[in-house]
């Protein structure tokens, strides 16, 4: 059956603080075990009733939500046991008869954590809001290799649960900004402290990105090094060429090809790869993979004529 915080108190629903705390005081006095020894389990039930009273209407955020959807309301709502308001202290002069009457102030809070917080007591003031961590949410975020070697800034829209005031789900959206750094290599985490689901009693979860890379069409990467497969002509392989590579910032690498190159002949371009993210001033190898083609068929002349050439190279 619900319990009618009002009526335990002898309060209309229109009692300010000062009605609530005057109340308190003079029912507390009334029904302190101490000074009921002679009837002590009926004075601790009164109490701690008292107590559970007083807990929910000084505080404006329970009352609100009990004048709204009563006692089953705040059954559905988890408050932060740090929030829980303690009895009124000696130290306040209006409670300087309260202290006088029990003694001594230690002796008061011995009996309120034993009577409202413990023994059964209301499981409201103890359910700790806040103290328990949501696992964190991990979503993928998919950049190009443009992105990851120049840097880029991207802009997040997400929806999220959060309790409201009452305690009941809502959805908020938030846009957040991401700001890539060059260099950085899948896998890399970037963390917002509480920006997950939050449900009403525990800390929002913490929202991750995880670096995922997405495949290019000419580089590949391999740690701060770039690679790229290169297709010469028999002709080029043999004579030289100029190879013109445009790289990932747009640049246009004039690589010259001096020598002879063999089939699987690898170039290293010092210092035109990935850049190192923790120092961007500096980049890994840019790696030529050259494949040689030969041609599907030659002419009697074009066989001779090789014959001829490579005959004079060999002797």
């Amino acid at each position: 059956m619900a319990v009618d915080y009002y009526a335990v108190l002898k309060l209309t629903r229109t009692a300010n603080q000062e009605d609530v705390k005057k109340a308190y005081k003079r029912l507390a006095m009334k029904w302190h075990p101490d000074k009921n020894p002679a009837d002590n389990k009926e004075a601790e039930a009164k109490f701690k009733q008292v107590c559970q009273a007083y807990d929910v209407l000084s505080d404006p955020q329970k009352r609100q939500i009990y004048d709204v959807y009563g006692e089953e309301g705040l059954n559905e709502v988890e408050f932060d046991a740090a929030e829980t308001r303690p009895p009124p202290r000696r130290a306040d002069p209006d409670d300087i008869l309260l202290g006088e009457f029990f003694e001594e102030q230690n002796s008061w809070q011995r009996a309120f954590k034993k009577t409202c917080n413990g023994g059964g007591g209301s499981g409201r003031s103890q359910k700790s809001g806040g103290g328990k961590k949501v696992a964190a949410v991990e979503s993928k975020l998919v950049c190009s290799l443009e992105d990851l070697y120049k840097g880029a800034r991207r802009k997040m829209k997400i929806s999220r649960t959060v309790p409201d005031d009452f305690g009941k789900s809502k959805t908020i959206e938030e846009t957040l900004k991401i700001d890539i750094k060059p260099g950085w290599k899948k896998g890399t985490k970037i963390t917002f402290p509480q920006k997950g689901n939050q449900e009403p009693g525990s800390s929002a979860a913490d929202l991750i990105f995880v670096v995922d890379e997405k495949p290019h069409d000419v580089f590949t990467r391999d740690g701060n090094d770039l690679s790229v497969d290169h297709k010469l002509t028999l002709l080029e392989a043999l004579t030289g060429t100029i190879v013109n590579l445009t790289t990932l910032d747009g640049r246009v690498l004039p690589i010259p090809v001096r020598n002879i190159i063999n089939p699987g002949y690898e170039e290293v371009i010092p210092n035109e790869g990935m850049p190192i993210s923790k120092d961007p001033t500096k980049k890994g190898n840019l790696r030529i993979k050259f494949d040689v083609v030969f041609p599907s068929k030659l002419s009697a002349q074009q066989r001779s004529d090789l014959r001829r050439v490579l005959g004079e190279v060999e002797n």
